[in-house]
C-alpha cells in the first residue's frame, strides 16, 4: 500500500509510521501546518505546530527512509475548528475542537493530499482500531483501554474507515515507547500533549479574548429561581458543572447548571440539580451509514475520560438521537460529545445540544 501518514512530532505517530514502513508499504510523512503560534498568542515552542514538532517529525520521516512534507491548512483549521470553537463559548456551550480537527483536518483534507499523492490510505497515531465485519468496516476501542481515542473518532464515514489505517490499535502505550526508543527515534521519551493545540495554557477565555478583539461582559450569577447571588466575569470562563473558581462567598456549595448567554447569566445549582437522565444530540454520524428504525439498547458516554452507561438510544432524525439513560448523568454539557458503543464497537457519536 501507499500510506500518507499523519505525523505531529510525537511519539505515536512517529512508531506508526514506523510500523507501516516495516510492513513493506511505501509510505509518506507529513505534518499538517494548523495556525501561526503568535495568532493564538502563544510562543513558538508551546504547541503542535512549534517548529521543534516538525523537526521532531522530519527526522523520523527521514530515519525511515519516507519522503516528508508540511501541508498549509491554516485557513481551513481557523474557519472549521478555532471559529466553531470561539462561537460555541460565546453561546455557552463547551466545545471540544479536536474532534472538529479529526473530522475537517485529518480525515477530510488529509485524504484530499492523500488523493493527489496516489496514495490508498491515510495512517494516524491515534489508538483505535478498525475491522471489517461482512460488507460493514467498524470503528473499535483500542486494547489499550488506558489510551483508546475512539471517542475523538466517531465522524468516521465508511468511506473513510475503508482508506484508515490506526497501527497502534493494538499497542500498549509503553510497548509503543519500547519501540521508538529501539529505533533512535528523537522523541522516545517525548511527553504526549494534554491541551488543546492553540490554548497550551489552558486559558480558553484569554484566547476567545484574542481572537475576537472583544473583552469579556460580566454579568449575573442567578439561582433556579432568578435570584442574583453575585456577578460573574464573562460566560466564556465557565463550564457546566464547575464549582471551583465562582469567586462567591455563599453559605453552601453551588455548581454551574445553564450558561444564558441571551441573558448574560450564570445560573448556580445544588449539586443534586446537575443530574439528568435524558440527552439531545445532533449533527449524529451513524458509523454505519444505516440509521436505527427504532430504539436501541447500547452504551453511552458524554465525555471522554468516563466509562460508558447503559442507555435507550432512538432517533429522532437523520442527525439527531435522544439518550435515556438507566441512571442520571452528572453535567450533562451542550456542546461536548455523546458516543455510542456497543461493547467495543463505536455505532456513533454527535453533538449535545
Amino acid at each position: 500500500m501507499r500510506v500518507l501518514v499523519a505525523m505531529s512530532g510525537g511519539v505515536d505517530s512517529s512508531v506508526a509510521a514506523k510500523l507501516l514502513v516495516s510492513g513493506g508499504n511505501e509510505c509518506i510523512g507529513c505534518t499538517m501546518r494548523l495556525f501561526d503560534n503568535e495568532d493564538a498568542g502563544i510562543s513558538q515552542e508551546s504547541t503542535c505546530c512549534s517548529l521543534k514538532d516538525v523537526n521532531d517529525a522530519r527526522d523520523v520521516s527521514y530515519k525511515l527512509g519516507m519522503p516528508y512534507y508540511v501541508f498549509n491548512f491554516k485557513e481551513g483549521f481557523k474557519e472549521k475548528v478555532m471559529d466553531k470553537f470561539v462561537q460555541s463559548y460565546l453561546n455557552g456551550m463547551t466545545p471540544n475542537p479536536c474532534i472538529d480537527c479529526n473530522k475537517y483536518m485529518k480525515f477530510d483534507k488529509l485524504f484530499e493530499r492523500a488523493i493527489e499523492l496516489s496514495c490508498d490510505h491515510v495512517a494516524t497515531g491515534h489508538y483505535a482500531r478498525v475491522e471489517k465485519i461482512g460488507n460493514k468496516f467498524v470503528l473499535k476501542k483500542a486494547l489499550d483501554d488506558t489510551k483508546d481515542q475512539s471517542y475523538v473518532l466517531y465522524s468516521l464515514t465508511q468511506e473513510q474507515l475503508a482508506h484508515v489505517l490506526f497501527p497502534l490499535g493494538n499497542l500498549k502505550k509503553t510497548e509503543t515507547r519500547i519501540i521508538a526508543e529501539e529505533n533512535g527515534f528523537i522523541n522516545a521519551n517525548k511527553p504526549d500533549s494534554q491541551d488543546i493545540c492553540f490554548v497550551p495554557n489552558g486559558d480558553y477565555a484569554s484566547i476567545i479574548e484574542l481572537l475576537t478583539g472583544v473583552k469579556s461582559k460580566p454579568g449575573n450569577f442567578v439561582d433556579t429561581n432568578g435570584k442574583v447571588l453575585g456577578q460573574h466575569k464573562g460566560i466564556i470562563n465557565y463550564t457546566i458543572g464547575q464549582h471551583k473558581g465562582l469567586g462567591l462567598s455563599l453559605p453552601f456549595s453551588m455548581y454551574v447548571k445553564k450558561i444564558d448567554p441571551d441573558r448574560n447569566e450564570v445560573v448556580l445549582c445544588a449539586e443534586n440539580e446537575l443530574y439528568d437522565y435524558d440527552v439531545n444530540v445532533g449533527e449524529f454520524n451513524w458509523i454505519s451509514g444505516e440509521v436505527p428504525d427504532k430504539p436501541i439498547r447500547c452504551k453511552a458516554k458524554i465525555r471522554y475520560r468516563q466509562q460508558e452507561k447503559e442507555a435507550t438510544v432512538t432517533s429522532t432524525g437523520k442527525s439527531k438521537v435522544h439518550i435515556h439513560f438507566d441512571e442520571p448523568q452528572r453535567a450533562i454539557t451542550p456542546g461536548q460529545s455523546a458516543v455510542l458503543y456497543d461493547g467495543d464497537i463505536v455505532l456513533g457519536g454527535g453533538t449535545i445540544m
